[in-house]
């Protein structure tokens, strides 16, 4: 499988820590027409306001299309040509309108032992995104940087190294030019229960903010229901529950609560998603 892409560094503590938590409403239903396309429509409620999407996907051999037209009355378009001309390559053409500076050429490769990903606006004066991760299953390094052509600066340097066992990952990450340091812990406690801890350290130099600390855990009740907590050192703390319905339709409760506040600061969050 190889080490992946740079953006893979550390992914697993984020998505036990981050992935499913919502404190807004938010609907998704998906279908197939008779000719393949996907469809899929959702609509969030954040506060007062409501923001809708609604999104196609065409998939024709190694080519896939994705349209994607949402409240903001902006539509967006990605086009995807896997195994390019060699097998690990793959090409993605995006653009957004009417912001006339979205265009996006990206190229992804992936190797046993690397990972690249290379991206250049079309523009004139376009940003220049070059990432790449070297190693093994096991142990991996890489770096991330941005490079804008209009000022000749460098607007993100960053790097990163992962260490991986059958049911441990460790991750450290150097972010902002050196300003942010983040560190995290992924363990996977047993497959069979779907249970596992983990933790996340970020540290600022600049900011009087200058560490932050979350733990996190999961565990499955039964095959189809997960449950997931976290809780951070400024005394966050959430927790949710999700439930598999159907095949891959599911249902997220979630509650979130400030425990220096907690009289004024809960938030409950649902999400439901349906596909056929």
């Amino acid at each position: 499988m190889g080490p992946g892409l740079y953006s893979e560094i550390g992914k697993k503590a984020r998505d036990l820590l981050y992935k499913d938590y919502h404190t807004d409403q938010k609907f998704t239903v998906a279908t197939y027409t008779a000719n393949g396309v996907a469809i899929t429509a959702s609509g969030t409620k954040k506060n007062e306001l409501i923001f809708g999407e609604i999104q196609s996907q065409l998939k024709n051999k190694n080519i896939t299309v994705d349209v994607k037209a949402n409240s903001d009355s902006n539509l967006s378009t990605t086009v995807t040509v896997d195994e390019l001309a060699t097998p690990g390559l793959k090409t993605i053409f995006s653009f957004v309108v009417p912001d006339q500076r979205s265009g996006k050429v990206e190229l992804q490769y992936l190797h046993d032992h690397g990972g690249v990903n290379a991206s250049i606006g079309l523009t004139a004066n376009p940003i220049v995104n070059l990432s790449g991760v070297v190693g093994t299953d096991a142990v991996a390094v890489g770096a991330d940087v941005s490079f804008d052509t209009a000022n000749g600066d460098f607007i993100k340097c960053n790097a990163g190294l992962s260490i991986t066992n059958a049911d441990l990952i460790a991750s450290l990450t150097v972010n902002d030019k050196g300003d942010c340091v983040n560190a995290s812990y992924y363990h996977l406690v047993s497959p069979l229960s779907s249970t596992a801890v983990g933790a996340e350290l970020t540290h600022s130099f600049s900011s009087n903010q200058k560490n932050t600390l979350t733990f996190g855990t999961q565990h499955a009740l039964d095959p189809l229901t997960l449950v997931k907590a976290r809780f951070n050192n400024y005394g966050k703390a959430s927790a949710l529950i999700q439930h598999e319905w159907r095949p891959k339709s599911f249902l997220t409760i979630t509650g979130e609560v400030d425990t220096k506040a907690i009289e004024k600061s809960s938030k409950v969050g649902l999400s439901l998603v349906l596909r056929p």
